[in-house]
Parts: structure tokens; C-alpha cells; sequence
């Protein structure tokens, strides 16, 4: 199944929300999952993004959902990435 790296800026409202409910990021995951991806490892990271999500989705489209649908709530925005295996780049030079 294809990797996405989904990294992400909580705005001003969604850090007064995860600092209400913390549990608000497992909330999310499993909201994630309802959509038909997978979020298979998470960080929360200091420095130019406020977390690096590592999801699973069977294409683009349904990860195209999956950023359209947390980024309308105004909490959060992202910049999602491609993730290739780095054998199977290698494998495929």
C-alpha cells in the first residue's frame, strides 16, 4: 500500500484544542481510518512542523481526501509527501 508523509502546523485553534483533549489526536487517527487510510506511526516534532504522520492509503485520491478533510476543520494544515521505499527507487534505476 502506497506511504504518505503528511507533515503537519496546528493553527492557533488546534493548539487550544489538543491543549483541551489531548486524546483529540488518537480522535483524529481513528477519523483517518474511517476514510480508508492508516495511520501507521506518528510524532509530534519541535521545530518547523508541529507533527510527522507516516499514513497508509491505497491511492492518492483517498489521501487527497484525508487532507481535505482535516484541513477544512481550521485546525491544522499540512504539506503531504510521497513516500517511495528507498530499495525500490534503488531497484528501479
Amino acid at each position: 500500500m502506497p506511504t504518505y508523509l503528511m507533515l503537519t502546523n496546528l493553527t492557533a485553534e488546534g493548539v487550544r484544542t489538543l491543549k483541551n483533549n489531548p486524546s483529540r489526536v488518537a480522535e483524529v487517527n481513528k477519523e483517518v481510518e474511517q476514510i480508508g487510510a492508516k495511520v501507521v506511526a506518528q510524532y509530534a516534532t519541535l521545530g518547523q512542523y508541529d507533527f510527522v504522520t507516516v499514513v497508509e492509503a491505497p491511492d492518492a485520491s483517498t489521501m487527497a481526501k484525508v487532507s481535505v478533510e482535516l484541513g477544512s476543520r481550521g485546525t491544522m494544515t499540512s504539506q503531504t509527501l510521497t513516500a517511495i521505499p528507498a530499495e525500490d527507487l534503488a531497484g528501479s534505476l
